[in-house]
């Protein structure tokens, strides 16, 4: 995620200048010591209505609005062109217009998906829907488990096998577990039943039954969300002959046979006890009760690639009762996301070509180096941790392998072949396998420290513990996370605070169990390590509080990550400002000090419309603060924003210095 491109002399079009500040996003008649959020950006709330084909709609949307209409633009004008077979071109020209092409979808209806179906109900023997369930997972489904290749989180410098819990197609235990989710579960159950009458299957109550008895098993021993972040835990290396004796259920030397993986010295399986119970069930289990569940996740995960009629089954479901979505997306947007996703760095080195200004990437290094700096001043300066740790927090600070815009070098989809002549399904399942093939080939190979785990074209940023780097794609680039004609308190409030909060993610709860080389040692004194665990349980209580909705909570320990990333980037990110400000002019600018316009500008990042069945779905899954929190609970840590917007003690935004942490 390949060859050399040189991006000097590329030419962007103009970008039109966009205030640093909109004034118009404001609502002044909510005070700021009130509700600082809807202070903030509830003029934007105002002014961008939730519509119809969205769940929750904010800056990141925005941004991912204008990329869709600018790479939807750039699809369809291939489409006019001669493309040559096998050039990237043809690809992207075909993979969209079959996405486009309804009357074909519609009128091969479930046809393209029979013959995989076939296979999996020819099965003779559990050995031998093991060998399915193989193939279905080098497609790239996952029923029961996953099997992934990437760093060895002890050797980072090598790739390894990793094995863990999956198969839920919900996505997470609680909704089958939780009688609160129980008219969820139910509707899931309609949907499965509709996905099994429109394959034609003859018994679709019962296969949707048996298929929703395994999921509850699986459910039953899965790992909850905040123990899945215990990564040590999940840190089990064994041989493949140790795995094979330990579950003895689960045939998986057919697996490994199928998959072309040869035996391993050493592989990793997260959720023990997962897999021990996965291999009581397997073994026990009704062979016909195994068919519908792998037929279910088969189908499920097919829906977008088939007819109409199997879109509009997933989208009422998994859109309309899990997110509160209306309507669903156009035609044209589901078609341009798919080369988006299959050819992602092919069309990331388009979209960069023509659309990210190389100013822009001198200007993000700028502002890097100032975080580094203000981040390492932090540390020298912590009252919590000794001297031999604060050594190696600044070696892995100093070693941050740094990437902007876009990689150095970019991934060959010339194997990979898209062929108009084959339905759509077929396609994206050979785009499945090429992907998957392409990842399992890595597996005993050097660590490629250059790859990217985001493309160009993603409004978003990442920290990778294992490579210990910090990433900012392109499209994140611009208004308003960052604005290269904005004053700099705005430009640190917004993208500032990006930056600093991937850096915080290398010293969160566990990223911090990393070194600079990327792995995972103990490089913490008992005392320091206490130390934070104490200062990281305030924080995760101050999220706990939190009422979402009646009668659900935030879960600050399962976002506790996020939430330290977003303390730590407002800290340090505060603070560069302040030296990036010192020997310039202080003056309010629209009547707002340095200061506040920091804080507006870390605010209107996080601008959004949501539905409420949306924000009992991400307190649920998502490992990130709903944004109203972000904004809300994490800046009444800091005296400098009360300060700074004249927040006194009896304001709902005030919290008390004793109540207060400050962690980085």
């Amino acid at each position: 995620m390949a060859a050399m491109l040189t991006l000097a002399g590329c030419t962007s079009p103009k970008q039109e200048k966009v205030p640093a500040l909109d004034l118009a996003n404001l609502d002044t008649t909510v005070a700021p010591g009130v509700d600082f959020y809807h202070y903030a950006v509830g003029g934007w709330q105002k002014a961008n209505p939730l519509r119809a084909e969205y769940a929750r709609f904010g800056s990141f949307d925005v941004l991912n609005e204008r990329n869709e209409k600018n790479l939807n633009d750039l699809f369809a004008s291939m489409t006019e062109l001669k493309t040559r077979k096998g050039t990237v071109e043809q690809k992207i020209a075909d993979l969209y217009k079959m996405g486009l092409d309804s009357l074909r979808l519609n009128g091969e209806g479930a046809k393209p998906i029979l013959d995989d179906l076939s296979e999996i109900y020819l099965a003779t023997d559990k050995e031998d829907l093991m060998r399915v369930i193989a193939r279905v997972h080098a497609a790239g489904e996952s029923p029961f488990f996953y099997a992934f290749v990437e760093a060895d989180m002890t050797d980072s410098d090598s790739q390894i096998l990793y094995l863990g819990q999956a198969g839920l197609g919900m996505g997470d235990r609680d909704y089958y577990l939780d009688p609160a989710n129980d008219a969820l579960k139910q509707g899931y159950r309609a949907f499965l039943e509709k996905i099994f009458t429109l394959v034609g299957n003859m018994a679709p109550q019962q296969a949707a039954d048996n298929a929703l008895l395994v999921e509850d098993d699986i459910a039953r021993n899965a790992w909850t969300r905040e123990q899945k972040r215990d990564i040590p835990a999940q840190y089990n290396p064994m041989s493949t002959a140790e795995l094979e004796a330990a579950y003895p259920g689960i045939p998986f030397a057919t697996y490994f046979e199928v998959r072309g993986i040869p035996a391993q010295e050493k592989l990793i399986v997260a959720e023990l006890s997962s897999f021990e119970a996965l291999s009581n069930f397997y073994a026990q289990a009704d062979l016909d009760v195994l068919k519908d569940y792998v037929a279910a996740q088969v189908i499920s995960g097919a829906c977008g690639a088939l007819s109409d009629d199997f879109y509009l089954a997933s989208f009422d479901f998994f859109s309309r009762q899990m997110a509160g979505v209306k309507e669903p997306k156009p035609r044209w947007k589901r078609a341009m996301r798919v080369p988006n996703s299959v050819l992602g760095e092919a069309v990331g080195e388009m979209y960069v070509k023509r659309y990210f200004p190389e100013s822009s990437k001198k200007q993000m290094l700028a502002l890097v180096k100032n975080l580094q700096a203000s981040l390492s001043d932090h540390i020298d300066h912590l009252d919590w941790m000794g001297d031999s740790t604060k050594v190696r927090a600044h070696e892995k600070l100093s070693n941050f392998i740094i990437k902007i815009g876009y990689p150095d070098k970019w991934k060959d989809y010339s194997s990979l072949e898209i062929d108009p002549a084959r339905s759509y399904y077929d396609n994206l399942k050979a785009a499945s396998i090429w992907h998957v093939a392409d990842n399992q080939a890595k597996l005993g190979k050097p660590t490629d420290k250059s790859e990217w785990g985001m493309t160009p074209q993603t409004v978003n940023a990442y920290y990778n513990p294992t490579t210990n780097e910090i990433c900012f794609p392109a499209a994140i680039l611009q208004p308003p996370f960052f604005n290269p004609d904005a004053d700099e308190p705005v430009n640190y409030g917004a993208i500032g605070v990006v930056i600093g909060h991937e850096m915080s993610h290398g010293f969160d709860d566990q990223g911090r169990l990393f070194d600079k080389d990327g792995n995972m040692i103990s490089w913490w004194t008992d005392e320091d390590d206490a130390a934070f665990r104490a200062k990281a349980e305030v924080l995760a209580a101050q999220f706990d509080a939190v009422e979402v909705l009646p009668g659900l909570k935030a879960n600050g320990h399962y976002t506790l990550g996020e939430n330290i990333g977003d303390h730590g980037g407002i800290s340090i990110a505060y603070d560069a400002m302040q030296k990036a400000m010192e020997g310039k002019s202080r003056e309010p600018i629209d009547g707002f000090t340095p200061e506040q316009r920091f804080f507006l500008g870390y605010a209107t990042v996080w601008a959004q419309n949501i539905t409420d069945e949306e924000k009992a779905r991400l307190t649920r899954m998502d490992p990130h603060s709903l944004a109203i929190n972000r904004v809300n609970v994490s800046l009444r840590n800091f005296p400098q924003f009360f300060e700074a917007f004249g927040i006194v003690e009896g304001d709902p935004m005030y919290r008390p210095a004793q109540e207060q942490v400050h962690i980085w």
